[in-house]
């Protein structure tokens, strides 16, 4: 995939340069949108917690 020929010129290193940088950025957008999507279960875990415990409080009222 990654090919240096330097003698045919330098417009196949351009290409593999630029591939490498358009894969590092999609790897980048994706550990963002992981981080945000773990980001956003650890607060609906907290408000489900949060719920169950208020009707299991109001189940023992009953």
């Amino acid at each position: 995939m990654l090919q240096f020929d330097f003698d045919n010129g330098s417009e196949r290193a351009q290409v593999s340069i630029e591939l490498i940088i358009v894969l590092a950025a999609v790897v980048a957008i994706v550990l963002l949108l992981v981080s945000q999507l773990q980001s956003a279960a650890e607060k609906g875990s907290k408000v489900f917690s949060k719920k169950t415990e208020d009707i299991f409080k109001q189940i023992e009222d009953i």
